[in-house]
């Protein structure tokens, strides 16, 4: 990661971190009477091949010790009427501005993977990491709800498990490769843009 690039995370999640505080303290409070606590989730993942961190969200599923791999269809009972809304607008990633302030992740980037995947797929999550994980990226832009309309058909984590492996791994991983060799900071902003516009769109709906 270039300076600027670290500088400019730093200075937008300072920015974004002040405006959102009172969306963020309203989001918590909803899920803290809505569904109880735990008000954020904690989750593993992998900002290099070899180096972890925690990522957090606000908590969109009922909890389950059981709780492993990515979200399906398997999942989706679990998902909180809270949650839902959350999942749909993206905001259940707001807490990731601290993520980002401390350094495990950027604005823009790969989304950062479960350690099972990246031990599953080692050469392809060793050049996907070479740029750090991102709280929106060029394969998030494009894949997302296609990815969402791939995985909803799963109905075991096993299932949900084979999808993903075969069918989104490589995918992502492409559009991860293709943001890699055109990285720059114009097209990080257009990335933001384009995401933030989206989920603004989702939230009039």
């Amino acid at each position: 990661m270039t300076r600027g690039k670290r500088l400019f995370d730093i200075v937008l999640a300072l920015l974004l971190g002040t405006m959102l505080l009172p969306v963020m303290i309203v989001i918590a409070v909803l899920v803290l009477f809505r569904d109880g606590r735990p008000i954020l989730f904690r989750s593993e993942r992998m900002q290099t091949p070899e180096r972890a961190f925690q990522l957090i969200k606000f908590r969109t599923m009922t909890v389950s010790a059981a709780d492993h791999g990515v979200s399906g269809g398997n999942k989706d009972h679990r998902i909180t009427r809270t949650g839902a809304m959350l999942r749909r607008t993206r905001f259940d990633e707001l807490p990731q501005l601290w993520n980002i302030l401390k350094g495990d992740m950027s604005f823009v980037g790969p989304r950062p993977p479960l350690r099972f995947y990246v031990e599953k797929f080692p050469e392809v999550y060793g050049l996907v990491l070479r740029n750090r994980p991102g709280v929106t990226g060029l394969a998030s832009l494009v894949f997302h709800e296609h990815e969402a309309r791939i995985l909803a058909p799963c109905q075991s984590a096993a299932e949900t498990d084979r999808v993903y492996s075969d069918r989104c791994v490589p995918r992502k991983a492409r559009l991860d490769l293709i943001y890699q060799k055109s990285s720059n900071l114009c097209f990080d902003v257009e990335i933001i843009l384009k995401t933030v516009v989206g989920a603004l769109r989702k939230v009039k709906k």
